[in-house]
């Protein structure tokens, strides 16, 4: 795989060759990936594999005219060609005046931050087939598991570059590692299924297999005989890793696109109380070693941990620079680029703070709620923030967790379930998006 340096030298040249085409302004995205995942199930070696891939991307401006493509042939005729083709496409495409590049101004100047995002130890197919095998006896192991849909563990490594004709040009590298683990609880009719997994940018940083496999175990077999939980109104307890989806909503309602589009349901809430004010929500890109943690933004702009939220209020929108444009504002450091299109635009590490209250304190006043686990469909209306998804977990009863649910709805608004949402004090780093647990009163609960 070539090197960071490599890649963004590719990328450059690519943007050279643009320019002497006759493009007014150009950029350019490399990005090389490599990945080797290994399947266990029942003991055995089910599936090995491998992928590998270079493409580049290329986004060109005549005047307010803008055109991209993209190319996995990497030839130097295929190169040419691909640039001719661009700048021509560029010609007949009509005109933006919100298109371009990010303010010359702006871009990130000097080296870039060092976030550790990849591991050089080395990883063999042997090593992830005595993971995943590892991972599945655990599993297996656990009292009351009665078959396996298998485990898994993987390795990859990637290489990412951008350059733009305005004096922009950045890479990075970053490795992933991680083991699954899905398995089956009880017989016939009555079978549950639950999975655990977990990914780190270091392999050390990994959780044992053992630890992975037992949870996916234990999940399943607390599942076994739900019951059915009545409709009406009450508590609902989110279990993080369920609950970060309700801020993922947050995030598309505040992105530039949603914003100038007017398809938000916080389309007026900048500088308003959106949340609770024991509410904090951060995006943190310089988290070293961090799923999601990025130098620099898909358009050169320097990036820096940011409040979303601050003690309920919300801050800032998520703009990249054609949404910032259009908006008269300034972009955020947040655009997010592909290999094809235009710049979108994406959090790196974002996390709601912890609240102060143990979970246990959290619920200990809930003479009747649920507890969720597993969230089902995606009854999410955007403009409007009418929430309705089907969900399993357990019944709280008397400030307990009684025993498993399944076959109810949750539903709700989500400007209505923000302001009723509470923290716990469990937050834990483990995905791109993490929140403790939370808590949210008044629910509509639609029981089997």
């Amino acid at each position: 795989m070539l090197t960071p340096d490599q890649a963004q030298e590719r990328a450059a040249d690519l943007v050279r060759r643009a320019t002497a085409a006759g493009a007014d302004a150009a950029d350019a995205v490399f990005s090389a990936h490599g990945s080797t995942e290994v399947a266990v199930r029942l003991g055995k070696l089910e599936d090995v594999g491998r992928s590998e891939g270079e493409d580049l991307g290329l986004r060109v401006f005549v005047g307010q005219r803008s055109a991209s493509v993209s190319t996995s042939d990497l030839s130097v005729a295929a190169m040419d060609a691909l640039v001719e083709r661009a700048v021509a496409m560029a010609r007949e495409a009509p005109e933006d005046r919100w298109a371009g590049l990010a303010p010359q101004e702006r871009l990130l100047h000097g080296a870039p931050p060092l976030l550790d995002l990849a591991d050089s130890h080395a990883c063999t197919p042997e090593d992830l087939r005595a993971a995943a095998l590892r991972a599945e006896d655990a599993a297996r192991g656990v009292e009351g598991v009665s078959n396996s849909e298998g485990a898994g563990a993987a390795v990859s490594e990637s290489v990412w570059a951008l350059a733009t004709s305005h004096g922009f040009a950045g890479s990075y590298a970053t490795t992933g590692f991680s083991v699954s683990a899905s398995v089956i609880a009880g017989e016939g009719s009555a079978m549950q299924r639950d999975y655990a997994f977990h990914s780190a940018r270091h392999r050390a940083h990994l959780d044992a297999p053992e630890l992975i496999g037992q949870l996916a175990g234990e999940r399943a077999v607390a599942r076994l005989d739900p019951g059915v939980v009545r409709s009406g109104a009450m508590p609902v307890v989110f279990d993080p890793r369920v609950g970060a989806s309700l801020i993922g909503h947050l995030s598309g309602a505040i992105s530039g696109t949603s914003i100038t589009r007017r398809t938000s349901f916080l389309l007026d809430a900048l500088g308003t109380a959106v949340f609770a004010p024991g509410v904090t929500i951060r995006d943190d890109p310089h988290r070293p070693h961090g799923l999601r943690s990025r130098p620099f933004d898909g358009e050169g702009l320097p990036v820096s941990p940011m409040a979303i939220v601050e003690a309920g209020m919300l801050e800032t929108w998520l703009l990249d620079s054609a949404s910032a444009r259009q908006l008269g504002l300034e972009p955020t450091g947040h655009a997010a680029r592909g290999i094809a299109g235009a710049p979108g635009v994406s959090t790196s590490n974002l996390y709601m703070e912890a609240g102060k209250v143990p979970v246990a304190t959290l619920i200990a006043d809930i003479a009747e709620g649920v507890y969720i686990t597993e969230m089902i469909g995606q009854g999410v209306n955007p403009v409007t923030g009418d929430y309705s998804r089907g969900a399993a977990g357990f019944a709280i009863r008397d400030g307990q967790l009684a025993g498993p649910i399944a076959g109810f709805t949750i539903a709700g608004n989500l400007l209505a379930m923000y302001r009723e949402l509470t923290p716990a004090n469990d937050l834990v780093f483990r995905q791109g998006v993490n929140v403790p647990t939370l808590r949210i009163d008044g629910m509509t609960i639609a029981g089997g």
